[in-house]
């Protein structure tokens, strides 16, 4: 999710009114929006392909039905919680070998989860129960669907002594107006790893994960921060994690405060500094405290890993960017992080800045790693699946998994 190369909340007072509002019909009541451009995809052919050899093709339709059954706001607010914790779990049981397959699909394809969710969104967005919506109330039912779906509401850490605690995230597909078949390595990661152990020369630790959308405006309304600050006080490493460069891993040295403007999953586009609260203290540049020199010089798997140190600023007293490939100049203003100007610097620069503003940057390692580019095979424009792309995605998950125990070693 860099850019250029491959460029790739939250409604508080939505939740607010919506958890306050009337159930009945009344004059602030909002007629159901239109699908956005992300849920409309959901017709294609390959989505739906996706989701009839996944099984996950009962999951909208499910929801559907539930809905008819309801007869509050309230109880409205139960079932989406419900229904969006259930498919996150299936989704994870699914990519560990839990339960049935549903499907030939491979079951390390993060495909299903996405797709099933838009088609839940869909549902809740169009929805007109007769007991009637505001706004305010259907934005937080959509809200808490999408946390709820993403893992985002279920990171728990059990109370073991000497139990080490490492927090990762991924992203959704996206540029799937370029290919519609395009899967995410980090979100198939997250599936793949989410409240797994892995063991580490000091002693076990445990991973949680969530996914992150690929919308600019749900990072504007805060869902990385509202997601991350009850956790990482409480973890001993995080690490966001993104698709970024063909064949290759980056450990991203720095992240900028600039957003480039590429379209998100909407086709919507944000140029300008990213926002955060108290933009007075905001830095231009944060930094990654991951062990990036040990996880280099690690054998971690077949895709070679970088100490990835570039960054474009536009130099102080200067107008024009300028590449620097050692990192940022004294002063400078950003305009790409080593891991560009698109969300994986975004998640990267707000999770840091998150990591300093709790004053945790000199005893919490964290940053940011990208994947190599998911690729399908070289004879393969049309299929949804073929062995090199799962072999591929499966390379890509064992990779980050021994990526983390180094981290966690050397931490």
């Amino acid at each position: 999710m860099n850019s250029p190369r491959i460029r790739i909340g939250v409604l508080g007072l939505a939740l607010l009114t919506g958890f306050s509002a009337p159930t009945a019909a009344s004059a602030a009541e909002a007629p159901a929006p239109s699908p956005t451009v992300e849920e409309r995809r959901l017709d294609r052919a390959v989505p739906q392909e996706i989701l009839r050899r996944s099984g996950f093709d009962t999951v909208a339709p499910g929801l559907a039905r539930a809905l008819d059954e309801v007869r509050s706001y309230a109880q409205a607010r139960r079932t989406v919680v419900r229904e969006g914790a259930q498919l996150w779990r299936r989704a994870v049981d699914r990519a560990q070998g839990r339960g049935p397959a549903g499907g030939d699909l491979s079951r390390d394809d993060d495909r299903p989860l996405y797709w099933a969710r838009l088609g839940m969104t869909r549902e809740v967005r169009t929805w007109e129960p007769e007991f009637g919506l505001t706004g305010g109330q259907r934005a937080a039912l959509l809200d808490e669907l999408e946390r709820t779906s993403r893992g985002q509401t279920a990171i728990d850490y059990p109370h073991v002594r000497g139990l080490k605690r490492i927090l990762v995230t991924g992203f959704d597909p996206f540029t799937l107006d370029r290919d519609i078949r395009i899967s995410n390595p980090s979100g198939a990661t997250a599936l793949a790893l989410d409240g797994t152990v892995i063991e580490t020369a000091d002693g076990p630790a445990r991973i949680e994960t969530a996914v992150f959308p690929v919308r600019w405006q749900d990072f504007t309304e805060g869902t990385v921060e509202r997601t991350l600050r009850p956790c990482l006080p409480k973890v001993d490493l995080f690490t966001t994690v993104s698709q970024g460069r063909v064949g290759r891993f980056d450990v991203e040295r720095t992240n900028g405060a600039w957003r480039g403007g590429f379209a998100d999953n909407d086709n919507i586009g944000r140029t300008g500094t990213i926002p955060v609260t108290d933009p007075a203290s905001q830095p231009q540049w944060t930094t990654t405290t991951l062990p990036y020199r040990a996880i280099v010089a690690a054998d971690t798997g077949r895709f070679p890993v970088y100490d990835n140190t570039g960054v474009t600023e536009i130099p102080a007293g200067g107008t024009e960017p300028v590449v620097r490939p050692d990192g940022p100049t004294p002063g400078s203003t950003a305009r790409q992080g080593g891991g560009g100007d698109y969300l994986s610097n975004e998640i990267a620069y707000r999770a840091t800045l998150l990591r300093d503003r709790l004053g945790l940057h000199d005893v919490l390692p964290g940053g940011h790693v990208h994947t190599p580019v998911l690729q399908f095979g070289a004879q393969n424009p049309t299929e949804v699946t073929d062995p090199e792309f799962v072999r591929n995605r499966l390379d890509i998950i064992a990779q980050v998994r021994t990526i983390l125990r180094v981290a966690a070693e050397e931490s």
